[in-house]
């Protein structure tokens, strides 16, 4: 059983315990996530609030036909879209003014230990929002193309070759530095 189907059950029951262990568990991953699709951190964290806010609130059912994550992220990539339809539509503050560089540098330094893994994650970051979302979701969440395909509303095919693409336009952003992509 998936852990946090589990706990997800486990809430819906009546113990908060439950939305607490979620939280806990996915939160970093979905921030990081989210902010892989805004480009804002202070967005993605909004973002993320509104996720489990909507969860928390409306308790959506969980079918189990996907993995817990996959359907938290799915929920979250919709608050994310949502999100910046609302802020095309009402911009009056630009991004510069509620980002904050020091916010995303403590969560990467947390989720990202190793230099090399920085270096990583700035390519990424040059990378189309498809690119970038199909290999986060990929490699560092480890979702199936399944899984991925479902979260993204693509269908497999479409995700194996944007997954092609992606690793290519990432070898080519790693070898502009001089990074070494054995296993890329």
């Amino acid at each position: 059983m998936d852990n946090g189907a589990g706990s997800y059950r486990r809430f819906l029951a009546g113990d908060d315990n439950g939305i607490v262990e979620i939280i806990r568990d996915y939160k970093d991953g979905l921030i990081l996530y989210l902010n892989g699709i805004t480009g804002d951190i202070c967005l993605a964290e909004e973002l993320m609030e509104d996720t489990f806010f909507k969860i928390v609130t409306k308790k959506p059912k969980f079918s189990g036909k996907c993995s817990f994550k996959t359907w938290l992220y799915a929920i979250g990539r919709n608050a994310a879209i949502d999100g910046l339809r609302r802020r095309s539509r009402i911009s009056s503050v630009s991004a510069d003014e509620c980002y904050d560089l020091s916010d995303e540098e403590n969560i990467e330094q947390e989720y990202l230990r190793e230099e090399q893994k920085i270096t990583l994650h700035k390519a990424l970051q040059r990378l189309n929002p498809d690119y970038r979302q199909v290999l986060y979701l990929v490699f560092f969440e480890q979702f199936s193309n399944a899984e991925t395909a479902e979260i993204m509303h693509k269908n497999k095919r479409q995700i194996e070759n944007l997954l092609y693409r992606a690793k290519q336009a990432l070898k080519e952003e790693l070898g502009k530095e001089g990074f070494s992509y054995e296993i890329i």
